[in-house]
């Protein structure tokens, strides 16, 4: 059940493109609120604001905010026309048109109508959302002129606006662009699924690289199986699929206090070991520590559980705490930044560090 709020703003600040903070007074209290300028257009000071407080009242970690849905006494000018006719969030009051690149009006769509190859471009798949910059700042230290380009499901948040790790990472010209696929919405690019976003990202944007994950606030249930990240292995067999490289970015934890997620996450294991059915490379930072040790165990038994379709691929991360230390945007996941979780963002650099090597 969605709860409601009527507020009135009092301060709003611009986030990055396409989102604002809005602070929004209800009754005595000050609500922090997002506004995706696409869909409700850009509040104003003392406008009337129709809030979803749902996630806020709720205390979640990632989404925790107010949503704005309205501005009802000053609705945004209609946009002007525009091609294209897929439509993401379909089917909720926010819904958005928007031009597809593998639609038939994109001046894209006879590149991608019977393209089928992304001619061994290698594929990142990850689980978490926070793992992207750690990933490209992997990959870049070793190849800083790599073309690279995000692609974002829709397992998280939908809108990409939502996402101040590419705002920062496309400010820093660490990302030639990003693509929004099925439900997902607000990238360079929009793109039905995993696949034309793959395509696009190779046959039209130019990408020597693709890192594939959902958005922020990924969803987990406690359950084998009852997670968003199992994308992560739907994404490898894509890349195969197409003919490119398919890597597994692990998610790994040596600070999560719940024993499904310390060490190698079971969303990895579940992930690489049981949705995915195609070969892949798995690389793995090589930690000297009890931790390290530990983690190297776990990995290998998810190997072999595999019957060799996994390929364990040890990576030298010595060189890569001062390079994530010096990335444009700050290390945090689930709460935790590189001093609370080292291990985390060194294994995602691993992944980008391979594949530099692959290029």
């Amino acid at each position: 059940m969605i709860k409601w709020r009527q507020g009135t703003v009092e301060t709003v600040e611009e986030l990055w493109s396409g989102a604002c903070q809005v602070q929004a007074r209800v009754g005595q209290e000050l609500v922090p609120a997002i506004a995706y300028v696409t869909l409700t257009g850009r509040p104003n000071v003392g406008d009337r604001v129709l809030l979803n407080v749902t996630a806020l009242e709720k205390g979640l970690g990632t989404g925790g905010l107010a949503l704005v849905v309205a501005t009802p006494d000053r609705l945004p000018s209609d946009p002007a026309f525009t091609q294209g006719h897929v439509v993401k969030a379909r089917y909720t009051p926010l819904q958005d048109m928007v031009l597809g690149v593998d639609e038939q009006d994109s001046p894209h769509h006879q590149v991608l109508a019977d393209a089928d190859s992304i001619d061994g471009m290698p594929v990142i798949a990850a689980d978490l959302h926070s793992s992207v910059p750690a990933i490209i700042a992997g990959l870049r230290a070793q190849k800083p002129d790599a073309k690279v380009v995000y692609v974002m499901t829709d397992g998280g948040a939908l809108p990409l606006a939502f996402s101040r790790n590419v705002a920062g990472l496309r400010r820093a010209n660490w990302l030639t662009g990003a693509i929004t696929v099925g439900q997902a919405f607000g990238g360079t690019l929009e793109a039905v699924n995993v696949h034309t976003g793959l395509l696009a990202a190779r046959l039209v944007l130019g990408a020597d690289v693709a890192v594939v994950s959902q958005g922020p606030g990924n969803l987990g249930t406690g359950t084998r199986w009852g997670f968003s990240g199992t994308s992560a292995g739907e994404t490898l067999n894509a890349a195969h699929t197409l003919g490119g490289r398919a890597v597994a970015a692990l998610r790994v934890s040596e600070a999560d206090e719940r024993p499904r997620h310390r060490g190698l996450s079971h969303h990895s294991r579940t992930a690489y070991g049981r949705v995915a059915l195609v070969p892949a490379d798995v690389p793995i930072a090589s930690i000297d520590s009890d931790f390290g040790r530990s983690l190297s165990e776990q990995v290998d038994e998810l190997i072999a559980s595999t019957d060799g379709r996994l390929r364990r691929v040890d990576v030298d991360v010595t060189d890569m705490r001062a390079v994530l230390d010096e990335a444009p945007v700050l290390m945090q996941s689930m709460g935790r930044g590189l001093a609370q979780d080292e291990a985390a963002f060194l294994v995602a650099a691993a992944a980008g560090k391979h594949v530099a090597s692959l290029l």
